[in-house]
């Protein structure tokens, strides 16, 4: 069965757990929301945050609902994702997200963004810098980072960072070397999994978006064992959930049951 008579057969317009979904789409528990005003009132304030959870906790969810809450004229939102580069050509990629000419060396690449953020702040506008996947940041990048915060003998805090990462991260910094940047965090926060109300109300937010009705695709049960198999995980909810369905539309159910989600953990454990 392709996708397009999978979507036909259970009367949906696109594929419910798709990657691609838009700002306003988002779906985020209370948890998770209360994670973003905390974010975004922190920001606010000029203070730096950390956000950190395991893979598929929603981090980047959050981000881009940070993003959103925040994407007005008085704030320059820059999004950073390559973290595995050294110091000089991780703030060369900070150039290019700026719309700068990247200069020759790390010093002057570094003050073309301090420049640059200094003249932000002389109309009014507030950079923020999302440094995402920061567990992979290089040593002699977390050995600097600290230093952008330092404006006007560390009297003006002119740049937001907020770093994105696996626990690792955390790990990383409250090392002792790394002290100067861990202390400038004044917002850590660390993502849970979701609860398993989470979970179905995710499920049904997916389904709704993609044209479900307001009838039950999955089973009380099938949504528990989605649940238990997924860990609160939303890349493995949205994996497994996809395989359900696929297998129950090629069995000609309508309703998917304990059943299906069982032979989509079987599945996925073979591929692995």
């Amino acid at each position: 069965m392709n996708n397009t008579e999978m979507l036909t057969f259970f009367a949906l317009k696109h594929r419910p757990f798709d990657k691609g979904v838009s700002d306003a789409d988002l779906w985020l528990p209370p948890s998770k929301m209360e994670v973003v005003d905390d974010i975004v009132e922190a920001t606010e304030a000029l203070h730096w945050s950390m956000l950190t959870g395991e893979p598929g906790a929603g981090k980047t969810s959050v981000l881009r609902a940070v993003r959103a809450r925040l994407s007005n004229e008085g704030y320059r939102l820059t999004y950073s994702h390559n973290s595995t580069l050294g110091r000089r050509d991780f703030y060369r990629q900070i150039c290019h997200t700026l719309g700068l000419k990247p200069r020759a060396t790390a010093a002057a690449v570094f003050y073309a963004i301090t420049t640059h953020v200094t003249e932000l702040a002389r109309d009014n506008v507030r950079p923020i810098l999302f440094i995402d996947e920061a567990h992979l940041l290089h040593q002699d990048v977390l050995d600097h980072l600290h230093i952008l915060g330092n404006f006007e003998w560390d009297n003006a805090p002119l740049l937001t960072i907020i770093l994105s990462g696996l626990p690792d991260l955390e790990d990383r910094l409250v090392m002792q070397r790394n002290r100067s940047l861990y202390s400038r965090l004044h917002r850590r926060v660390r993502l849970s999994p979701l609860k398993p109300e989470d979970t179905i109300s995710y499920v049904q937010h997916r389904l709704r978006i993609a044209g479900a009705d307001n009838k039950d695709y999955f089973t009380s049960d099938a949504m528990g064992l989605l649940h238990e198999a997924a860990g609160g995980n939303l890349r493995d909810i949205d994996r497994l959930a996809s395989i359900a369905m696929r297998s129950a539309a090629r069995a000609g159910q309508r309703l998917i049951e304990r059943g299906a989600i069982s032979t989509a953990i079987q599945q996925d454990t073979r591929q692995r």
